[in-house]
């Protein structure tokens, strides 16, 4: 069962909520975040990404930070810019992008699930970025930004989120990428019952996105409860803030790959190598893939597209099945010496939404000489590799659209 509690959001004001949305901390770098604060005094962004007002040449990362994060948070709902719930409540979240819509609720997640491996994770975290994500959360007192969660799709819980988007939203808001935001609050003690019940139900939950989130919640979580002689299992920070989605609304993005050079190859013997793993077919119009198993590949002004043999994978391999596995194993490692992707400076990673005009680009004017575009990874395959308590490779997944940070706060204080 999944224990998913109603809280009482912190959240913005209904005539500024789009300026106040911002995106996560952990999509852009601190000159975007400056650029798209730039004459926005309600941006999220000063909460959830505050290096973007620190002087020039400061240190960017430290407990400075979040201690300024931590002001104005307190800043923000000092001046009503954000408010609070007066009682625990849940909240539905659709975003629609282009003709996709996906619903999700938004909620606190427990803590102790995510302990004994009940809401699975797909992905390593890394330490250094888990730690900093953990001293956030406990400095500021409070989850800003949600995990993207997920979970198999049940009819019954269908119905009753449909019986809720029917009334009028709290929010609905277009922001300036195109991405439609529209929010509705739970506060009916029946409906928060139902939705209790259903996900009492649910026999697990899968991180889509926010890996670090949920592990710097947790961790928040297991600090404040041993520092805490009174402990009841109740207390805020027993519950991280996420989004939950049913897994048949969620799409997944290709994530794609391109690299610098060719380890010491001309083009001929590049392709020559490639061979050995792959059929290779010229003139790929299409440049991305239709089906699983199949890659682009843009060299030399031309695109190719490959098709893996069906040697070198087996189906029943939840990792080495997956088509950044078969690329990883069968090409990026043996021919361009690409060992560790995580850390390997040759290699960089191009989300879905960039489009194959962005791989072109970056292989003719940008210093890279090749790029592979993916057919994206499915949640069936996710839920796959999570229920086996597996890891994916690096870059396995890119979720479109991405949750806003600062439309629901969690308080931990």
């Amino acid at each position: 069962m999944s224990n998913v509690m109603p809280f009482r959001a912190v959240r913005p004001r209904k005539d500024i909520a789009k300026d106040v949305a911002s995106y996560p901390y952990d999509v852009l770098n601190v000159e975007e975040g400056q650029k798209l604060a730039a004459g926005n005094p309600f941006t999220f962004l000063h909460v959830e990404k505050s290096e973007i007002d620190l002087p020039p040449g400061s240190r960017s990362e430290g407990d400075h930070v979040h201690e300024m994060a931590k002001s104005y948070l307190k800043d923000m709902i000092g001046r009503n810019i954000l408010i609070q719930d007066d009682r625990p409540c849940y909240y539905i979240y659709r975003q629609r992008m282009g003709n996709h819509e996906q619903y999700g609720i938004v909620a606190g997640f427990s803590v102790e699930e995510y302990e004994k491996g009940l809401i699975k994770k797909h992905e390593l975290t890394r330490t250094d970025k888990e730690m900093d994500r953990t001293r956030h959360i406990d400095i500021v007192g409070a989850h800003t930004g949600p995990v993207f969660l997920t979970f198999k799709a049940r009819k019954s819980l269908d119905r009753i989120v449909a019986s809720i988007v029917a009334e009028t939203p709290e929010y609905d808001f277009t922001a300036d990428d195109g991405i439609g935001h529209t929010a509705w609050v739970v506060r009916d003690g029946s409906l928060i019952d139902a939705i209790r019940n259903e996900f009492a139900r649910i026999d697990a939950l899968y991180i889509a996105d926010g890996h670090h989130r949920a592990a710097a919640g947790t961790s928040v979580g297991k600090l404040r409860r041993a520092n805490n002689p009174a402990h009841r299992g109740d207390e805020e920070y027993n519950f991280f803030l996420a989004v939950a989605f049913p897994h048949d609304q969620l799409r997944i993005m290709d994530y794609n790959r391109v690299v610098k050079d060719l380890n010491g190859l001309d083009e001929a013997a590049f392709l020559k190598r490639i061979g050995e793993n792959f059929l290779i077919a010229e003139n790929f119009t299409e440049k991305s893939p239709a089906a699983h198993h199949e890659f682009g590949m843009y060299l030399g002004g031309r695109w190719y597209r490959l098709t893996a043999k069906s040697d070198i994978y087996r189906d029943d391999d939840p990792i080495g099945s997956l088509d950044v596995s078969i690329l990883q194993n069968n090409l990026l490692e043996p021919v361009l010496g690409i060992h560790d992707p995580r850390t390997d400076k040759r290699i960089d990673f191009v989300g879905g939404i960039r489009g194959m005009g962005e791989l072109e680009r970056l292989v003719d004017q940008a210093g890279f000489k090749v790029a592979f575009s993916m057919y994206p990874t499915t949640l069936d395959e996710l839920i796959r590799v999570a229920d086996a308590g597996l890891i994916m490779p690096p870059k396995s997944t890119w979720f479109e659209p991405k949750l806003r940070s600062g439309m629901f706060v969690h308080l931990l204080d």
